[in-house]
């Protein structure tokens, strides 16, 4: 995996081309979430990841725009345990397709 993304180059994997996979970072891992469309794409209920990195969100488990970030600052072992737990999933159903640039 030598691919590497800006956050800006991520965002235009947000489903709104029907053309290009779909991506979502976790922890600066890019997963192509393509297989799941139906809930990334344009008017799933998880679109707002799409093309974005959504740690803070998963751990939060929120749907709230301003948590769609890769800051983990602040947040509790517990929501630091639900992250983990998501990350396992991502890993066990979607491809990594490259690394987001810091």
């Amino acid at each position: 995996m030598a691919t590497e993304l800006t956050a800006a180059q991520l965002r235009a994997y947000d489903g709104t081309d029907a053309s290009k996979p779909i991506y979502v970072a976790i922890r600066g891992k890019v997963f192509d979430v393509s297989a799941g469309r139906g809930f990334y794409g344009p008017g799933g209920d998880y679109a707002l990841f799409a093309g974005c990195e959504a740690a803070r969100a998963l751990a939060k488990m929120s749907k709230d725009a301003a948590d769609v970030s890769g800051d983990l600052s602040g947040l509790s072992d517990k929501e630091l345990g639900v992250l983990a737990d998501w990350e396992s999933k991502f890993q066990a159903k979607y491809p990594v397709v490259a690394r987001l640039a810091a």
